[in-house]
């Protein structure tokens, strides 16, 4: 037992030898402090060996009580001073940052230790140092996370989206008049879709670990609302600028209303391509950003805290743009831009959902749906205002010529882009048809209404909608003081309707009775054409009324009626020229047709009755064409340039 004690003399004695020539340098002082102290729990009086120069290890209560946490004095002091040397620990040397982050680490054991809460001043110390730490953790996370984000390169983005051009344009030359102001809108691209999984670096790979050294450490601290806040309000700001690089400004919704329809449709274009890129690749990107640098802290949920804090701003924002468009003034030409926000937006919810799925996103998905609502209230809504926009369509402007209307041109070209929303409208107008036949009397006739009763919605209202149109092009083909030439513009503009919907997926909505009732009424007007336009000519090729014999009575009569057949062929002839099939083969159907009534009828005329007056002088005058002649001149018909006969006096040998 003598022998213990004189060991522990010894060893005591040693120390404040040590300690004496240590007071010369406090630096090394304070460094070999922190090794003695930890090494064996009897040296744990040296700091009071410093401090008292030696005295008494035996004292009052108050010296038992700092003599108890004297190696936490020592571990603290260390710690203290490699707080305060480093002012930007993480652009120091790899070594110095680790030594940083060491101390910090040390001063939250000490804090988090009992035995050192039972002491008020030790405390004191150490929330100090525990304060500056974090104060240095919480600038370098603003500065390590301004410094290391990545430009958004655009150019590439845009190019990950596939684009669909559609054009009202066709290869037939479809051009809208200036006179039809509300149905000028000739080109549409459609909104595309991302060509597979994009991916971008928000931040540099490299700084990641850093991050979630900061991040974890003041959690640890108790500092996780500073270091939520700092985060989200950095990365907030890359985000907003993302979003200008990707063309979308921060617009309120009286703004948004009062921009011009070409500045408008623009921005309705970049605000589809924006919607699919932000939230599939930079809002995917930065939620697993959140997840790389929190992930495994002691707070889960302060993941979920900084994506929604980070992103929230920048989606509503998104969703502003779309409400605003959503409850602006209808018109035909933004349908398809709508339609287009519209998917964008329904495609992007599913990812929006995934993405906020905790309660403190149920916000931002919750204000998502309503705006796709209202978007697709808006559709709905301008699809059946531009039907009613159709059947009050009443300009009186003549189409020169009985070609096809700039209204027939429009509306098909119209329809064709409907169908690529197929899906769509099929979804939105669903309700609208169901109410539609539930309102139906059942006693009523079959009509067009009651055979589409099979279709789908979008070909039960397209039915609707291009019979509208029917009944305006037959109204205005009451304008042309000419029956004949109401025929013809009816001719040209119903196999125009009628080719529009079989050369396109309109044949497959609308079906082939459709089809073969429209075939039934173009044959029709043929008819009723070559009745109104001819029956006056074949009239002068009748017998009765002529008489018989070679009085001189009877050659007046003929010479009548050859001057009068001469007379009506020629008045046709010079304004039919002028008229327009634009369809080759319906202009080579309606001249066969008159060729087959006019060319017999003539021939058999000319064969009985011109002998009668060849002897007579100047027959030529009356017998002016053979059936040839007249044959190569129907050949000029419908053509769309006024011509005049090209006459050959004939005079008898």
């Amino acid at each position: 037992m003598a022998t213990t004690v004189e060991g522990e003399d010894r060893v005591l004695a040693t120390a404040q030898h040590i300690v004496k020539s240590l007071r010369t340098s406090k630096d090394v002082t304070d460094d070999m402090l922190l090794i003695l102290s930890t090494f064996d729990n009897r040296l744990s009086n040296i700091s009071d060996l410093i401090g008292g120069g030696g005295a008494s290890v035996a004292g009052s209560s108050s010296a038992t009580a700092t003599n108890s946490i004297s190696p936490e004095i020592s571990r603290l002091d260390y710690a203290e001073k490699v707080i305060l040397r480093h002012e930007n620990p993480f652009n120091d040397s790899p070594d110095d940052c680790c030594e940083f982050l060491a101390a910090v680490d040390e001063v939250l054991e000490l804090f988090a230790d009992l035995k050192v809460q039972e002491n008020p001043s030790f405390m004191d110390r150490a929330e100090s140092a525990v304060q500056s730490a974090m104060s240095k953790l919480e600038d370098e996370l603003r500065r390590v996370l301004s410094r290391s984000a990545v430009p958004l390169d655009a150019d590439r983005m845009y190019g990950s989206i596939r684009r669909v051009s559609l054009s009202f344009t066709s290869h037939d030359g479809d051009i809208i008049d200036e006179e039809f102001g509300n149905f000028n809108h000739p080109f549409h691209e459609r909104g595309g879709s991302l060509a597979g999984d994009v991916s971008v670096d928000l931040i540099h790979p490299d700084v990641i670990s850093d991050l979630r050294e900061i991040a974890d450490r003041m959690i640890r601290a108790g500092y996780e609302k500073e270091c939520y806040q700092v985060y989200s309000s950095v990365r907030r700001d890359a985000l907003e600028e993302h979003l200008g690089v990707l063309g979308v400004e921060r617009l309120s919704i009286e703004e948004v209303q009062r921009i011009e329809w070409t500045a408008l449709d623009e921005k309705m274009k970049k605000w589809v391509q924006a919607v699919k890129i932000f939230v599939r690749v930079l809002l995917t990107g930065e939620k697993h950003l959140c997840e790389l640098i929190f992930d495994g802290s002691e707070s889960e949920l302060i993941k979920e805290v900084c994506f929604v804090e980070t992103a929230k701003g920048c989606v509503l924002q998104l969703l502003n743009f779309g409400e605003a468009v959503a409850i602006g003034k209808r018109s035909p030409e933004k349908l398809f831009r709508i339609l287009d926000m519209y998917e964008a937006l329904e495609d992007t919810l599913r990812y929006l959902r995934a993405l906020f799925c905790d309660e403190s996103g149920e916000f931002v998905c919750a204000e998502a749906r309503g705006v796709l609502d209202g978007l697709g209230e808006a559709a709905r809504g301008t699809f059946i205002e531009f039907e009613s926009a159709i059947k009050g369509e009443v300009s009186r402007k003549l189409v020169h010529g009985g070609e096809i209307h700039p209204l027939a041109r429009y509306v098909m070209n119209y329809v064709k882009l409907l169908v690529d929303y197929s899906v769509t409208l099929n979804k939105l107008l669903e309700h609208d048809v169901k109410d539609e036949e539930e309102e139906a009397s059942p006693s009523q006739g079959r009509s067009d209404g009651d055979e589409v009763r099979e279709m789908s919605p979008l070909g039960h209202r397209l039915t609707s909608l291009i019979s509208s149109l029917e009944s305006n092009l037959e109204e205005k083909a009451k304008f042309y003081d000419d029956s004949a030439m109401q025929y013809i513009f009816l001719l040209n503009n119903k196999l125009y309707i009628l080719q529009k919907v079989k050369d396109s997926e309109l044949g497959n909505l609308l079906g082939d009775d459709w089809v073969k009732r429209r075939r039934g009424i173009i044959r029709k007007y043929a008819t009723n054409y070559l009745r109104a336009s001819w029956s006056k000519v074949l009239a002068c090729l009748r017998d009765e009324g002529i008489g018989s014999g070679s009085s001189s009575a009877f050659k007046m009569a003929l010479k009548e009626r050859f001057k009068n057949f001469n007379a009506c062929f020629e008045d046709i002839y010079r304004s039919q020229t002028a008229w327009k099939v634009p369809d080759p083969q319906l202009r080579t159907e309606l001249r066969i047709s008159i060729s087959e009534k006019v060319i017999p009828a003539y021939r058999s005329f000319l064969g009985r009755f011109g002998p009668q007056l060849e002897s007579t002088r100047h027959s030529w005058k009356y017998i002016k064409y053979t059936a040839e002649d007249l044959d190569g001149y129907l050949s000029d018909l419908f053509e769309g340039t006024p011509a005049v006969l090209n006459l050959t006096r004939r005079k008898s040998s």
